[in-house]
């Protein structure tokens, strides 16, 4: 494997540089529109995480300090894995609405456009 040496010297002989056809603009374009929906996502789900995080932690730290049954029943694993799973689950379903909210409303635009 490697270059092939005849393509790389008929490039080299060409005195015009290629410029980018119009599929690779399109294709280069989508995949920006991609990254972007992709990291609104992510400040997103980063966002929903946080605020589940504090949501469930102050409940669940003063359940086991308060209810005698949470108190002998929920040790530190099971208060991080109470906390962790709800912001996980924020998480993931805020993140994934997003790139799709974000997904369909670029792919509308791009039907307009070409219509």
């Amino acid at each position: 494997m490697g270059i092939p040496t005849d393509a790389w010297v008929n490039k080299r002989k060409s005195i015009f540089i290629a410029s980018p056809s119009e599929e690779q603009r399109t294709l280069n374009s989508q995949q920006q529109l991609e990254v972007n929906c992709i990291l609104e996502g992510l400040k997103a789900g980063v966002k929903a995480a946080s605020i589940a995080c504090v949501v469930t932690a102050v409940p669940t730290l003063v359940a086991v300090r308060v209810f005698p049954w949470a108190k002998s029943n929920l040790n530190y694993t099971a208060q991080a894995l109470i906390i962790t799973a709800a912001s996980f689950a924020a998480y993931m379903i805020s993140g994934d609405k997003t790139i799709s909210e974000c997904m369909r409303r670029n792919s509308r635009e791009a039907y307009e456009k070409s219509a």
